[in-house]
């Protein structure tokens, strides 16, 4: 089985003492990616699900030292350092404080998972703050798509763009698995899949996983119902501005509640929200910021956008795996469309032409920024041009 780019980037802190937490969506694969860790590491280890209660009956004690001596004994009474893994740790908080004194006393090493940022950030005490490193593991990025489909090496590429694959004859290659990749999104399970058919099957099924666990939180019906209607009107908004005022009215609720629906969403990475470039970059309020799903198939099966829509979210998920992301506009009359950690301006347009990087590299100007890129679907042999396939 492939491994995830993540894998590898994990495996250089597996000997330092602090935990390791993967989070992201549900069905990106991190449960795989932990099993894969668990099966090749050559040391003392043990495997629970919190899924299962009998596994979270294992940890059901006070004395936190009794807990350590039933895990060693778990693990045959091992020499050594004893690793542990722990799968979806937020269906049992108590987990939290019993990682931390066993990482105290006994060095005990912990990987774990957990399904979303939403439950994590209150669920981890203060106490753990530097005794912990929080890794997020995304959709299939179209590099890790190419690698999964057999047509790319394994070498994770940090930099932005990449030069060596920005050949005509590069883009023309990939240019119909990059179209199945925004249309199918980077979910491994639907990427290895051949047939189209049965590829929207097991992304509905990722969605309807989505309402059965994730919303688990929700315990009012209305407040699921409010939710799924907050997402339809959300996919034709995708690569726009969000109004929340406007969105809180057309579903009946106040804007408090929208608030909390948008963060729940950001929270569980259904969708990410980009906000407007300033030298402060002041990311607390959701209002005012752009709106993308976190897979473009997922984001297929919900509803349907335009191509340029649908081509702008596809583009914003690749940027984010190179830093943060901001948008530029100035009274409806220079934009921007990205803005990659306050240093490259980044347009996106599906047909692109020599006058929109001329334009774009006037426009960056202005804000003192330097370099710009204008990522196209359609091939230009210019400078600023970027491929899609390429990022």
């Amino acid at each position: 089985m492939k491994k995830r780019f993540l894998y590898y980037e994990l495996s250089r802190y597996l000997e330092h003492k602090n935990a390791l937490v993967v989070t992201g969506m549900r069905q990106v694969g991190k449960t795989t990616l932990l099993r894969q860790i668990f099966d090749e590491l050559a040391r003392p280890k043990i495997w629970f699900d919190l899924d299962n209660p009998l596994d979270q009956l294992f940890f059901e004690d006070q004395d936190y030292h009794a807990v350590y001596k039933r895990l060693l004994n778990e693990a045959g009474n091992p020499p050594g350092r004893l690793f542990v893994f722990l799968d979806e740790i937020q269906n049992f908080p108590p987990i939290t404080r019993i990682i931390k004194f066993l990482t105290d006393h006994y060095g005990t090493k912990f990987i774990v998972t957990g399904s979303s940022n939403f439950y994590l950030k209150n669920l981890f005490p203060e106490s753990m703050s530097g005794r912990k490193f929080l890794f997020v593991l995304h959709p299939l990025s179209f590099r890790e798509y190419l690698y999964f489909k057999g047509e790319a090496d394994m070498t994770p590429v940090s930099q932005f763009p990449h030069p060596e694959v920005q050949s005509r004859h590069y883009h023309e290659k990939h240019a119909f698995n990059y179209e199945q990749f925004i249309e199918y999104g980077g979910f491994p399970e639907v990427v290895s899949t051949a047939d189209p058919s049965l590829k929207k099957m097991i992304l509905k099924n990722i969605f309807a996983s989505f309402f059965e666990k994730d919303l688990r939180i929700l315990s009012d019906i209305k407040d699921i119902r409010e939710l799924r209607d907050m997402i339809l009107l959300l996919v034709p908004r995708t690569g726009n501005l969000l109004d929340m005022t406007r969105l809180a009215a057309e579903l009946g609720i106040n804007r408090v509640k929208a608030y909390q629906f948008i963060d729940f969403l950001q929270g569980v990475f259904f969708i990410h929200l980009v906000p407007k470039y300033s030298k402060s970059n002041d990311r607390s309020v959701a209002g005012g910021k752009k709106v993308y799903f976190s897979d473009t198939g997922l984001l297929n099966i919900i509803g349907k956008v335009n191509e340029g829509q649908l081509f702008e979210n596809a583009v914003a998920n690749q940027l984010k795996h190179y830093g943060s992301l901001s948008f530029y506009t100035k009274r409806n009359s220079t934009e921007i469309d990205f803005i990659l950690d306050q240093q490259m301006a980044v347009e996106v347009k599906k047909t692109g032409t020599p006058a929109d990087i001329a334009k774009l590299k006037d426009n960056a100007r202005q804000l003192g920024i330097t370099t710009s890129y204008l990522v196209s679907g359609k091939y230009l042999d210019m400078d600023g041009f970027i491929s899609p396939v390429g990022i």
